[in-house]
């Protein structure tokens, strides 16, 4: 298996160990951690569209939090639909114990090692030992791809 360490500014020691192509146990001191969960826009947005907005859900993720601090108030969008946006606290994704390391959703696990290279996080599960880091390889999304005549087919 393999195994990188990590020492925070504390010196607390942490270890990744890879236990499979999808998972990567992350032991260490999480004694004073905070964490984060994925917000869920899906009901948001989709009211947001049946009321006829044509906003990309990306440019939507932003104005629905956006803030105006020379007028002192919410966006339209925010004050209409901010309150149909929630997290979903039965996903962790983001842990970031005292002293580090910070790791999120989406991050490239390299940054602790190159035998990590191409694992992007998906998301943590507590479990008695620390987290499993559940991940996936960077280039999973062309796993379905097939090119004919030029022309991208991923209807596998």
């Amino acid at each position: 298996m393999t195994m990188v360490k990590y020492t925070n500014r504390y010196d607390d020691v942490h270890t990744f160990t890879k236990v499979d192509e999808t998972k990567i146990l992350w032991q260490g001191n999480f004694a004073h951690s905070r964490f984060s969960w994925p917000n869920v826009y899906k009901e948001a947005y989709e009211q947001y569209r049946k009321d006829g907005g044509d906003m990309h859900i990306e440019d939507f993720k932003k104005e629905v939090h956006r803030y105006d601090d020379v007028t002192f108030e919410w966006s339209e969008i925010s004050k209409k639909y901010q309150s149909l946006v929630y997290s979903d606290t039965k996903t962790i994704s983001m842990v970031d114990p005292s002293g580090g390391p910070y790791v999120t959703a989406g991050m490239d696990m390299k940054y602790f090692g190159e035998e990590l290279k191409g694992l992007i996080v998906r998301s943590f599960t507590p479990n008695e030992e620390g987290y499993i880091v559940n991940v996936y390889n960077e280039f999973d999304h062309l796993a379905d791809t097939e090119i004919i005549g030029g022309i991208i087919n991923t209807s596998k």
